[in-house]
């Protein structure tokens, strides 16, 4: 029965994406692959799983800023009467607390606990800002397959999310030119919350070298 749910599995995802496209290469965008690469190496030997991480700093001001802009809309955190959601900090604690930054952090944490980690690869956002070329590279070198040429001041969105799912935080608008946004973490977060993420996910800031 394992070896033919197994096999179920495999060409249940093959025959999905022989159906939707025509492609020779398919990446499936989703964040659970990493906590679940034991199954999926059940079925799909040795799947090739690349993670995108970010100073965690510049993450919770992201979602802090989009609450900031929407405080039109209901952004289901903030319950003054409670006072719940009612300051930045607070904030951070809800969004560390849940999906999607809480989950994603804590799934990453057990990835490094299990070893997977060392069959992934791992690329820093500020990274590929600052050095698209040489952190594509890597990319196409860990997937095997030939490199492409971009122009990373002519990016074209050829994909589109419904960012109404999202909520206030759903923005999946590219950006036609690839360059590195500010960091004003501090400036959005104050240095206190700063200074609580950095000691909070040490585990994060030693392993990827973030200072």
């Amino acid at each position: 029965m394992r070896k033919g749910f197994t096999s179920f599995c495999r060409e249940g995802v093959i025959g999905f994406f022989n159906a939707v496209t025509d492609k020779p290469y398919i990446i499936d965008k989703s964040r659970g692959w990493g906590i679940h690469y034991g199954f999926l190496n059940s079925f799909y030997p040795e799947p090739k799983v690349i993670c995108m991480v970010r100073d965690l700093r510049g993450i919770y001001a992201s979602m802090e800023k989009n609450f900031r802009k929407n405080q039109h809309m209901d952004s289901g955190i903030v319950n003054h009467a409670a006072l719940t959601g009612t300051t930045t900090e607070k904030r951070i604690d809800l969004w560390a607390a849940g999906q999607p930054v809480g989950l994603a952090i804590e799934r990453l944490s057990q990835i490094f606990k299990e070893g997977v980690n060392k069959k992934m690869l791992f690329v820093k956002y500020e990274e590929l800002a600052q050095n698209p070329e040489k952190e594509m590279t890597r990319i196409y070198e860990y997937l095997g397959v030939p490199h492409f040429v971009h122009d990373f001041n002519n990016i074209q969105q050829i994909t589109q999310e419904d960012d109404s799912v999202y909520g206030i935080y759903g923005d999946h608008t590219i950006r036609q030119k690839l360059e590195s946004l500010p960091k004003d973490f501090n400036e959005v977060l104050g240095s206190a919350a700063c200074n609580w993420i950095k000691t909070n996910y040490k585990w994060f800031y030693d392993e990827f070298k973030y200072y």
